[in-house]
C-alpha cells in the first residue's frame, strides 16, 4: 500500500497537506526527522500513517493522558489498532495491552515520558523485546530549556538513541524558534535529521487585540453572538479562571474552569465535558490544551497577556483545527506586561532571564502593532509574508491622523511636573484627576491634575504609546519602569513642533475564508446523528466526524455510498461503520425539501467559497449601496454619503456581482478582466495583497474583489 492509498483508506483524504508526504517518505527510508508544523496542520498523521505502513510497532511519547486517550480513540475508529499505557489504567487493563503488544495486534503505543526511564520501570526492557519500527516524540519543544513549555521529565528521552540506536525518531512540535530547534536535536541526539518547517500561517484564524477597558463587559459583548460555539479563554492565574468561569455561568454561559491546582478527577471531568460539547467554554490557564485535538473550537480568547509569542501562537492554534473560520482575541494592558516581567526573570540564570524578557518584549510589541499582525507572527518564525493579510484587526483598520499636539503637551507636562519619577498608569491617573488614595496629596495640587479627564484611560494609554514610538517619551528598562522626557520633548512643550496621533476605523473582513453554501437544517440533523453515535461509542463527537466533514455533506448532499465516499474525512472504515446513518439523514432531508445531490460540484476550487447571497437574503444596507450606485454615484461618493469605508461599499456591490444582479463590467473594464482572472487562477483568491502586488498600481483592490465574485458565480 502506498502512502496516498493509506491516506484515503484510513482518513478519507485524497491529498497530503503541508510537507506530510515528504516527511512520511523520509521516515519510511529510516531517517530521523524534526518537524515543525502549525497546530491543526496534521502533525499526528506524519507518524500515524508510517505506523500503518511499517512492520512492527510505533512508540509515541505524549505529555498528557487526555491527549493519549483522544488520539487512541480516533485511531481505533479509523481502523488503526492503537493503545496507551498510563497511570489511569488498572493492572488488568495494562496486562491486556501488554498481551496485545506481544501478539502484534497493536500498531501504535502511546506512553508518557516519565514511565520510560524511571529507576523502577522495566518498560524499556519490555519494549526492546518488541519489533519497534518508529519512535515519535510529540510536543518535542518540552525537552528544551529555551522552549516555552519546558518539562524536566522530557530530558529522560535523551536515552532513546542509546537504547534504540537503529530506530528512526521523529520529533514534532508546533512552535520552536531556531535556538529551541537546535536544543531539541542536541538533547535527543538525532542523527543528521531532515528538518521540515511548514508554513506557520493559519489563514482561517483572524487575529485581534483590544485594549483592556472593562474586560468582562468586552468579553460578554464578544460572546453574545457565539453562545452555541466552543471556545477557550486563557487567564494568567488559577484564581482568575475560577472567578471568570463563575461570573460567566452567572450570565447564563456554560463554562468550566481548568488549572493545574484542581484535583486530577475534576480536571479530567471538566476536560471530558468540554471535548463532548457538554460545556461550551473552558476558562483555563496554560495548563490546559496541549495536544487537545478538539476540531470545532471556534475562538480562543486571551483574557490576560501571554508570556511569549510561541505560547500565544500555539494556544490560538487550538481554534479552527477543522479549517473553518475562527477567531483569536487578546485583551492587552500595560499592567499585565509589568506583572509578567517579574515572572520572566529566572533566579541565578542571567542568560535564560534575558531570553525570557526578550520573548515578553516581543509579545508586547505584537500587541502594540500598527502593521499586519499575521506578518509579525510569520516573521517571528522566520517566514516571509506580505505586509497585509486582510483579516487581522490592523489590516481591517483604517488609520487616520489628527493633530494631537495639545494632548501631547498635557502628557509631557504631567511627566515633567512629576519629576520623571512615575510610570504610565500613575501619569494617566493624574491626567484624569483620579480620586484614588494612590495619588499623593501634593500631586493633586499640580496644574496638570485632571486636565485630561475627558479622555478615557485606554485612549491615554494609546496616546502615550504613540509618544514613546515617536521618541517624544521614553520608558526606563528596569523593574519599575517610569516615563521620562527625551531631547525632543522640549520642542513640543514650547509649541515649536506639532504632534500627530492616529485613530482607527474598522473595515470589513474580505480575506478570511468564509463558510460555504450549505443546508443549515441538514447540518443540525447530521450533528444529532453524530452525537448519538458518539454517545454509543463513548467518544467525543468530533472523533466520529469533524464539523468540516458534516459541513461538506450539508453542502454537496451526497445520496449514495459512492457519493458519500467522495466527502473528505470518510475513510473506508468510517464509511462502513457510520456511512449508512449519515446517508439516511441526508436522504430524508433531501426528500423532504425536494433537493438533489450536488456532489458533481465538489472540486478543488481555487477561488474560496463564501456564504450565498441570494437576492432575497441580502440585507438592506447592501441594497442601499446598490441603489446609490445605480443612481450614478461613484463608490467614493457612496462611502462619503453613508459614512462607510470604500472597502465596505465595494464588498456590498461584489455580493450583487456574485448573485448576478450586477454586471462585473460595471466595476471592471473589459481590458483589465483577463489579467486579473489569470492572476487569480494562478495564485488563488485567499489573499488580496499578493494579487495586488503582482498586478501593480494600475489595478485596485475593488476590481480584484469584483472579478473574484464574478468567478465564484461562473463556477
Amino acid at each position: 500500500m502506498t502512502p496516498s492509498e493509506a491516506l484515503h483508506k484510513y482518513y478519507g483524504y485524497t491529498k497530503f497537506r503541508h510537507q506530510q508526504e515528504a516527511i512520511i517518505q523520509n521516515i519510511l527510508q529510516g531517517k530521523d526527522c524534526l518537524v515543525l508544523m502549525p497546530t491543526g496542520g496534521g502533525k499526528s498523521l506524519c507518524y500515524q500513517l508510517p505506523a500503518v505502513l511499517l512492520p512492527g510497532i510505533t512508540i509515541v511519547i505524549s505529555p498528557l493522558i487526555a491527549l493519549m486517550k483522544d488520539q487512541v480513540d480516533a485511531l481505533n475508529l479509523t481502523g488503526i489498532p492503537a493503545a496507551y499505557l498510563n497511570s489511569s489504567q488498572n493492572s488488568g487493563e495494562q496486562q491486556e495491552i501488554i498481551s496485545n503488544l506481544k501478539s502484534g495486534r497493536i500498531k501504535l503505543l502511546y506512553l508518557a515520558p516519565e514511565r520510560l526511564f524511571s529507576s523502577e520501570s522495566r518498560l524499556v526492557t519490555f519494549l526492546k523485546s518488541l519489533p519497534v519500527s518508529l519512535i515519535a516524540i510529540d510536543e518535542a519543544h518540552c525537552i528544551s530549556h529555551w522552549g516555552h513549555d519546558f518539562r524536566p521529565e522530557y530530558l529522560m528521552l535523551s536515552h532513546f538513541k542509546t537504547e534504540f540506536p537503529q530506530i528512526p525518531v521523529i520529533a514534532l512540535t508546533a512552535t520552536a524558534d531556531k535556538l529551541t530547534r537546535q536544543d531539541i536535536k542536541d538533547k535527543l541526539a538525532l542523527d543528521h535529521p531532515a528538518e521540515f518547517v511548514s508554513s506557520f500561517n493559519r489563514p482561517n484564524i483572524s487575529y485581534k487585540v483590544v485594549a483592556k477597558k472593562d474586560s468582562f463587559g468586552q468579553l460578554l459583548n464578544f460572546l453574545n453572538t457565539r453562545k452555541e460555539e466552543s471556545g477557550i479563554i486563557y487567564c494568567l492565574s488559577r484564581a482568575s479562571t475560577e472567578q471568570l468561569s463563575t461570573d460567566l455561568r452567572a450570565q447564563g454561559y456554560n463554562a468550566d474552569a481548568y488549572h493545574a491546582g484542581l484535583d486530577t478527577s475534576t480536571k479530567a471531568l471538566n476536560q471530558e465535558k468540554f471535548l463532548r460539547d457538554e460545556v461550551k467554554i473552558m476558562v483555563a490557564t496554560i495548563a490546559f490544551g496541549m495536544g487537545i485535538n478538539k476540531s470545532n473550537v471556534r475562538y480562543v480568547v486571551h483574557y490576560d497577556l501571554p508570556k511569549n509569542i510561541e505560547g500565544y501562537y500555539q494556544e490560538t492554534g487550538r481554534a479552527g483545527r477543522d479549517g473553518l473560520p475562527s477567531e483569536a482575541l487578546l485583551f492587552f494592558s500595560a499592567g499585565d506586561a509589568f506583572k509578567l516581567k517579574r515572572f520572566a526573570q529566572v533566579d541565578g540564570n542571567e542568560d535564560q532571564s534575558r531570553i525570557m524578557l526578550k520573548k515578553l518584549d516581543d509579545m508586547v510589541k505584537y500587541c502594540q502593532l500598527q502593521t499586519c499582525r499575521r506578518q509579525y507572527l510569520m516573521q517571528y518564525f522566520n517566514e516571509d509574508f506580505p505586509d497585509r493579510c486582510g483579516s487581522c484587526d490592523v489590516c481591517l483598520t483604517e488609520f487616520k491622523k489628527f493633530d494631537g499636539t495639545v494632548l501631547a503637551q498635557k502628557a509631557l507636562s504631567a511627566v515633567a511636573r512629576l519629576g520623571q519619577r512615575f510610570g504610565t498608569n500613575y501619569v494617566i491617573d493624574l491626567l484624569r484627576g483620579s480620586r484614588s488614595e494612590k495619588i499623593r496629596p501634593e500631586h493633586k495640587q499640580l496644574k496638570t491634575y485632571g486636565i485630561g479627564s475627558d479622555v478615557s484611560k485606554a485612549d491615554w494609554q494609546r496616546y502615550i504609546a504613540q509618544l514613546v514610538s515617536q521618541n517624544l517619551l521614553q520608558v526606563t528598562d528596569d523593574d519599575y519602569p517610569v516615563l521620562k522626557l527625551t531631547p525632543l520633548s522640549d520642542n513640543i512643550l514650547k509649541g515649536n513642533r506639532n504632534v500627530e496621533f492616529v485613530f482607527v476605523e474598522e473595515l470589513e473582513d474580505t480575506a478570511t475564508p468564509q463558510t460555504p453554501v450549505y443546508e443549515a437544517g441538514l447540518l443540525q440533523d447530521l450533528k444529532t446523528v453524530r452525537l448519538n453515535l458518539a454517545n454509543k461509542e463513548n467518544v467525543p463527537a468530533y472523533i466520529i466526524l469533524s464539523d468540516a466533514t458534516l459541513l461538506e455533506i450539508a453542502t454537496f448532499l451526497p445520496q449514495t455510498p459512492n457519493e458519500l465516499s467522495r466527502i473528505s474525512g470518510f475513510g473506508e472504515v468510517k464509511l462502513v461503520r457510520y456511512g449508512d446513518a449519515f446517508l439516511q439523514a441526508t436522504l430524508s432531508y433531501c426528500h423532504r425539501y425536494n433537493l438533489k445531490s450536488k456532489i458533481d460540484e465538489r472540486q478543488a476550487k481555487r477561488v474560496a467559497k463564501t456564504k450565498p447571497t441570494r437576492p432575497s437574503a441580502l440585507g438592506a444596507t447592501q441594497r442601499e449601496s446598490l441603489n446609490l450606485f445605480r443612481a450614478g454615484n461613484t463608490i467614493t461618493e457612496i462611502a462619503a454619503q453613508r459614512q462607510l469605508g470604500v472597502s465596505t461599499i465595494e464588498s456590498h456591490l461584489c455580493t450583487f456581482v456574485q448573485n448576478g444582479e450586477l454586471d462585473v463590467y460595471e466595476l471592471v473594464s473589459p481590458q483589465k478582466m483577463p489579467a486579473i482572472k489569470d492572476v487569480i487562477e494562478s495564485y488563488g483568491a485567499d489573499k488580496l495583497s499578493p494579487l495586488k502586488e503582482i498586478l501593480g498600481d494600475g489595478y485596485t483592490y475593488g476590481e480584484i474583489k469584483a472579478v473574484i465574485s464574478w468567478m465564484k458565480r461562473e463556477e
